[in-house]
């Protein structure tokens, strides 16, 4: 039997196996990432990329080869709920903040845009780019086996193709292979929840609709018609490639047997919901799954992780599951780095599972909730299950006639699609993860009260535990944001215009712990980023002289308002606890 030895082995190449592995590389760390398929995904899949998401994929360099293979933010626009393409609109909602209401929201919390960017054309960037940095890939290859063994963790690999049997010794390994994975399995990582919640149907395909959308431009396009309430109604269409590339996504109940999955039916199924027969229809794929609300109790066990749907499994909405599974890379890698690297002890791993755990829990319970919070549309049209046809287009009609009971139905159909406000422009959900762990080390404040819904709405702070907040400034004739100044795989402390002392006390703290720990000014013309618009200045949460501990992946660690410990070893005392090490004693 083969062996191979390697610092960290990734099993599973989905987006959070790369996204791990990605950032690994970018970090230095000899990786051997493993799946059991023969290549990146082979269909659109997962699609919504949130900020934060695109704020990970800039701070490896490769957000523009994201967005040049992306949908951009505009075509992302309209929600639509109609009977079909071509037939009565009933409803729309501006996503993902493209409305009015919301776009200054969206442009404020970040320098990065949200995009449609389907998961099997992700992919093959994340590969390239983990490549280029080191990153060493074995595809058609299935974990059969894991067990830890002292300081070890030692894998048994098949070659899926030849058979061959392989042996993997590891320091460490991160299990990212989704919602069936051999890793939870073999390590006995406890999870709650129940699987099997729904069964559904993904049919990839290709139909030129550029005549039913151009118009109306969005990803989700919900089609419902008599004699069908489920979440997604008769189908609803998901834009892969402006207007020519689909999937059409349905639910059926398996106790009344299995779909026809004949590409006659699929076409047949396709051309009621598009509403006009002339429209040609070429099925591409066809796939089922099922809704799944499943959370691990701990994303740790020993020398071994989980993450991605090994960790969380919950259905598509609020598009949460891609950019979850990425985010757990982007908290563990810097992490796992600097402990393989010898400047932080394993109990800053212990951290992981503290802060991404509850994340999950979170996204788990609203992506259920916002499938709960479909059913009032389907209530409002007065569409169920069995229903005559005729009494179902009768209800349409209805519905928008001058009564007081076409009135009152109108008033709830309103109600019913402002409720989606918490699935489609859930910006709170989506960027506001504080943490809460060893690895953050709190400033006795309490935390801020939320001026609005904290669920739709992003609320900025450099509170500890919180994401740094986006200020755009300017560095000669470059606008920069304050994202841009930290991260990279490394710790920064920013200060102010009287922050001066702090520079000496981050040069003594990074010789004591063996760390790089640059100090970025923000103020002045005579700082390294000048704050010409003053909106860091409202933000920073310290005065001119204090500073800001802001961890690799942007989080603030740690947080002093002025530099009156400048001078002393609280810098060195806090990184100390952060990354688990001896704090050095005082000369």
């Amino acid at each position: 039997m083969r062996t191979i030895e390697i610092p960290v082995l990734v099993v599973g190449a989905g987006p959070a196996g790369l996204s791990a592995t990605c950032l690994l590389a970018t970090q230095g760390v000899r990786t051997l990432t493993i799946t059991r398929y023969p290549g990146t995904a082979n269909s659109p899949r997962a699609h919504i990329t949130n900020q934060r998401t695109m704020e990970v994929f800039r701070d490896l360099g490769i957000e523009d080869r994201m967005y040049e293979v992306a949908t951009p933010q505009a075509l992302m626009s309209n929600n639509v709920w109609a009977t079909s393409f071509a037939g009565v609109e009933i409803a729309r909602l501006q996503a993902w903040g493209s409305g009015p209401e919301r776009r200054v929201d969206y442009e404020l919390a970040s320098p990065s845009s949200m995009c449609n960017l389907p998961q099997h054309v992700m992919e093959p960037v994340l590969l390239a780019a983990a490549r280029e940095r080191g990153g060493q890939f074995l595809f058609s290859t299935e974990l059969v086996a894991m067990r830890q063994e002292g300081d070890k963790v030692v894998s048994r690999l098949v070659d899926r193709i030849s058979g061959e049997e392989i042996e993997v010794v590891s320091d460490w390994a991160i299990g990212c292979d989704g919602d069936n994975s051999v890793v939870v399995r073999e390590l006995g990582f406890e999870t709650e929840g129940r699987m099997n919640l729904g069964a559904a149907m993904n049919v990839w395909l290709e139909a030129d609709l550029t005549q039913y959308t151009a118009h109306r431009p969005g990803t989700l396009y919900w089609m419902t018609q008599p004699g069908n309430n489920y979440w997604v109604g008769s189908g609803t269409w998901i834009c892969v490639r402006p207007w020519t590339e689909w999937v059409l996504l349905f639910m059926y109940d398996p106790s009344h047997g299995e779909p026809d999955t004949s590409e006659a039916a699929l076409i047949e199924r396709a051309q009621a919901t598009i509403g006009d027969p002339s429209i040609p229809v070429r099925i591409k794929a066809a796939s089922k799954w099922t809704i799944n609300q499943v959370v691990a109790k701990s994303m740790r066990k020993g020398r071994v992780f989980i993450a991605g749907n090994a960790a969380h499994r919950h259905p598509p909405a609020n598009g949460l599951g891609t950019n979850t599974c990425v985010q757990d890379g982007f908290n563990l890698a810097w992490k796992l780095a600097m402990v393989i690297k010898g400047q932080a002890g394993d109990g800053l791993l212990d951290s992981y599972s503290d802060e991404r755990q509850p994340v999950g829990e979170n996204v788990v319970r609203r992506a259920m909730q916002s499938v709960r919070d479909m059913l009032p549309i389907s209530d409002a049209l007065g569409f169920e299950p069995g229903q005559d046809e005729a009494a179902g287009w009768a209800n349409v009609d209805q519905l928008f006639s001058n009564t007081a009971h076409g009135r009152e139905r109108r008033r709830k159909l309103r109600d019913a699609v402002a409720l989606q406000n918490y699935q489609f422009n859930c910006h709170g959900v989506e960027l506001g993860q504080v943490y809460a762990s060893s690895a953050v080390i709190g400033d006795g404040s309490a935390p801020p009260e939320p001026a609005r819904d904290p669920e739709l709405y992003y609320h900025p702070s450099t509170r500890p535990g919180a994401s740094l907040p986006h200020a755009w400034l300017r560095q000669g004739r470059r606008q920069v944001s304050t994202l841009d100044l930290v991260g990279k795989g490394r710790f920064t402390l920013l200060t102010g215009v009287g922050g001066g002392a702090w520079k000496a006390a981050a040069q003594g703290a990074a010789e004591a712990l063996g760390i790089e720990l640059p100090v970025v000014s923000i103020g002045g013309p005579d700082c390294d980023a000048q704050d010409v618009y003053s909106r860091w200045a409202d933000l920073a949460g310290i005065g001119e002289s204090g500073a800001l501990l802001v961890r690799p992946d942007r989080h603030v660690a740690w947080r002093q308002q002025d530099d009156a410990q400048a001078g002393g070893d609280a810098l060195v005392q806090a990184l100390s606890q952060i990354l688990d090490q001896r704090a050095p004693a005082r000369s």
